[in-house]
């Protein structure tokens, strides 16, 4: 198994602040909303047949889940295509990025992440035939204004799925186990899909992968930023999920 933690940095490296155009305190706003924070924490199985793959900058930086190319990536039309320009509410981020700056963000970032996700799957591959991702995100309680859904009826839990890597009986597995502990459960909304690299993309159906995301307000005060009373038990919950999914996918 492999978990895919995309979204829950909040670091942000010098020479790469001096080129944004926020002040710290509204910095610190975007990144509270921005980030999937705690999720690297959450999704933390102690198996030595998980293997995590966690982006080590905020997603602010330059985000690990955006197609290179802005022509393909719908993103990229509200300023947040692989290098975000626009922050979440719709204000400028940074300074313009040059090719250039682009290229060398993608050097130092994208392009290793990926790379070492994609050796992940083939190792997997290589050891049991078959490989199976767990794309581990959250998403605030509320819309942010560039979310494509703006309805506030937010599910506690958003299982998304891929019809060609997604096996049907595993997401049934993952929305019985959550609906079985009091979640409410939606399929791809208020976000959908889930990520598989790109050499396996549409090719290869024994490479499984599904989406968890986790309303925040389940396991954090939105507003501070602090795990709240109930992340202990989300905690157990995921980590009982994952030993289960463990179980079958061996």
């Amino acid at each position: 198994m492999i978990l895919h933690i995309p979204h829950a940095s909040t670091c942000i490296p010098d020479e790469i602040r001096k080129d944004f155009l926020l002040s710290g305190f509204e910095l610190a706003t975007e990144l509270l909303r921005m980030t999937d924070r705690y999720t690297d924490e959450l999704f933390d199985a102690n198996s030595p047949q998980i293997t995590r793959i966690v982006y080590p900058v905020s997603r602010l930086v330059v985000d690990p889940e955006r197609f290179v190319d802005d022509a393909q990536e719908p993103m990229s039309k509200k300023g947040m295509g692989v290098v975000y320009t626009l922050t979440s509410h719709g204000k400028q981020l940074r300074n313009p990025v040059t090719p250039e700056q682009k290229e060398r963000l993608l050097a130092q970032y994208y392009r290793p992440h990926h790379e070492r996700f994609t050796a992940a799957v083939e190792q997997e591959l290589l050891r049991k035939g078959k490989a199976l991702i767990i794309d581990c995100h959250s998403f605030p309680s509320k819309p942010l204004p560039y979310e494509k859904y703006q309805s506030e009826d937010r599910p506690d839990i958003c299982i998304g799925i891929d019809k060609y890597h997604t096996p049907e009986a595993l997401s049934e597995t993952l929305q019985d186990f959550f609906r079985k502990r009091g979640y409410s459960v939606a399929l791809n909304r208020p976000f959908a899909g889930t990520i598989v690299p790109m050499q396996f993309c549409k090719k290869d159906q024994s490479v499984m992968s599904i989406m968890i995301e986790l309303n925040r307000r389940l396991y954090m005060d939105e507003a501070a930023g602090e795990r709240n009373y109930n992340y202990a038990a989300v905690e157990k919950n995921i980590s009982t999920l994952l030993q289960e999914m463990m179980k079958g996918d061996t």
